[in-house]
């Protein structure tokens, strides 16, 4: 048989059973506590999806960051794949004000709606379920303030001219910005599957 896991113990598992449980004992709270933790666990969970769901259909993978000044603003470059037409990237530039600038100029929780943005045929193209109507659909979403302001990302079909149509510009609650930047992926003459069957 095994030695007692308690080294000042010598004595074998059955007869020390008791001593081994006056050497380690176990807190008598000790499961309410684990039961109180898990609907903790599940809020912090449930917490931690809206916020990934509260960036956009697509998710946004950074991949430039340029320094425009010495106090810490930059350009941010990010990668948005379109998730309802696989083989076309989008790449977003916008400013990302740092904390220097936020304490000098004040505003402290917002970023300017300028943004930029290319798209481009980067795989074979494959067209699912997409929104036909002429406000398109959101394919991404950030926050440039701390609850209003939102940089967004339309895809919208110009069914005649067989084009896909990016737009990226900021929504708010009132005073809307003019800034916007558009960019667009033809599909004429492209070998394009469309999963729901091409519209006519």
């Amino acid at each position: 048989m095994s030695r007692c896991r308690k080294q000042r113990c010598g004595r074998e598992h059955k007869p020390c059973r008791a001593a081994c449980k006056r050497h380690d004992p176990v807190p008598p709270d000790i499961g309410k506590r684990q039961t109180r933790r898990q609907p903790l666990r599940k809020l912090i969970g449930l917490f931690a999806a809206c916020l990934a769901l509260s960036a956009g259909a697509a998710m946004a993978d950074e991949v430039g960051k340029v320094g425009v000044d010495w106090v810490g603003n930059d350009i941010m470059i990010d990668a948005i794949k379109d998730p309802k037409v696989d083989g076309v990237t989008c790449h977003v530039a916008y400013f990302d004000r740092s904390i220097i600038d936020r304490l000098h100029k004040g505003n402290w929780f917002e970023d300017p709606s300028d943004s930029s943005i290319s798209c481009r045929q980067t795989g074979p193209i494959t067209i699912g379920d997409i929104d036909m109507g002429e406000g398109g659909e959101e394919v991404f979403k950030q926050g440039l303030s701390l609850i209003w302001k939102k940089q967004v990302v339309n895809r919208i079909y110009d069914k005649k001219n067989e084009t896909l149509i990016y737009l990226s510009h900021s929504r708010q609650v009132q005073n809307g910005s003019a800034k916007m930047s558009v960019t667009t992926v033809p599909l004429y003459g492209q070998n394009v599957v469309w999963t729901k069957g091409k519209p006519q």
